[in-house]
């Protein structure tokens, strides 16, 4: 067996035992916050985005402590920018339509949109540092704090007719095994990013803002479905917003703290701006509340010119 294919299996099975250990634990992450008595836009906005992010998170911590740290900032863009084209863009033309309730306009846009904004600041001189890392990390509790807080009271609260979950021991248990999975597959993953990184002589930030974000964007996809299948389409756009929002202050944050983080010139000059303008794209098309089919399939497309590009293919 050459030394591709054993690195692109070891790849592959590492990112399903990554994916689905991931999707247990957003499972049991969401029936936590159901027993809390949160809403259902809340737990898609802030423990299940939480909970889909963490292959994101982890891998990220692993690829810093390998001295790798340039897979960080690829991984956060490439899941970032998967995330709005390719999981709001899936999800809209699967439901034929999302829609929205919830006034996301008065503080949740603006907040994902600084976020994009900040993070394209940050990195514009080719590196993350630690200072800039403290700063990500408390606008992550800024918006944790805030979302908690709404959920709580007003108009984030569960509702009468919102179902409610009495305490059950079993998610928690899955919670903390399913963690376990997450991490040893998340080692793997990195370790296979390197090493196919090294044999196709490619940047290894190409590899994270590719194949690794779009692995990674898997259980933000796997809820996207059972979201549409159980005609929750709301939770698609709460998860999105908050996984985009949680892998920039806190995927960025988390792991330069233990150094300084690269970020590739290539990074900089196309997929930052790539992000931005699908960022501004989510915004505007969820101004009326509804991102219908056909916006879903130019998000798709969209997609499509942004792995063409980061490929050199267009």
């Amino acid at each position: 067996m050459s030394a591709i294919t054993l690195w692109s299996l070891i790849f592959v099975v590492s990112l399903i035992v990554l994916v689905k250990s991931s999707d247990y634990f957003t499972g049991a992450a969401e029936q936590i916050g159901l027993m809390a008595g949160i809403s259902h836009y809340i737990v898609g906005l802030t423990i299940v985005s939480i909970g889909t992010s963490l292959p994101e998170l982890i891998s990220s911590v692993v690829a810093v402590s390998k001295g790798s740290s340039e897979i960080v900032a690829g991984n956060v863009v490439g899941s970032n920018v998967a995330n709005i084209l390719l999981i709001i863009g899936f999800g809209a033309m699967l439901a034929k339509g999302l829609q929205i309730t919830r006034d996301i306009i008065r503080v949740d846009l603006p907040l994902l949109l600084g976020s994009a904004f900040f993070l394209a600041m940050a990195v514009q001189d080719g590196a993350f540092s630690r200072g800039e890392a403290v700063l990500f990390i408390v606008a992550l509790l800024v918006f944790v704090s805030y979302t908690i807080v709404d959920g709580r009271s007003g108009a984030g609260a569960i509702e009468d007719d919102e179902e409610k979950v009495p305490f059950n021991i079993k998610p928690v248990l899955i919670l903390a095994g399913s963690a376990v999975g997450v991490y040893f597959g998340a080692q793997y993953t990195i370790d296979s990013v390197i090493a196919l990184a090294e044999i196709l002589e490619v940047g290894k930030e190409v590899v994270a803002v590719s194949a690794v974000a779009i692995g990674t964007s898997l259980p933000e996809l796997a809820v996207t479905v059972s979201a549409v299948r159980r005609k929750n389409t709301e939770m698609v756009v709460g998860n999105v917003l908050g996984s985009n929002i949680f892998n920039t202050f806190a995927v960025m944050g988390i792991p330069a703290l233990m150094g300084s983080l690269v970020v590739p010139s290539s990074l900089i000059s196309t997929g930052v701006p790539l992000l931005i303008i699908a960022t501004l794209l989510f915004l505007v098309a969820t101004l009326d509340k509804r991102v219908s089919r056909w916006e879903g399939a130019m998000f798709m497309i969209l997609y499509a010119f942004f792995i063409g590009t980061i490929f050199e293919l267009l």
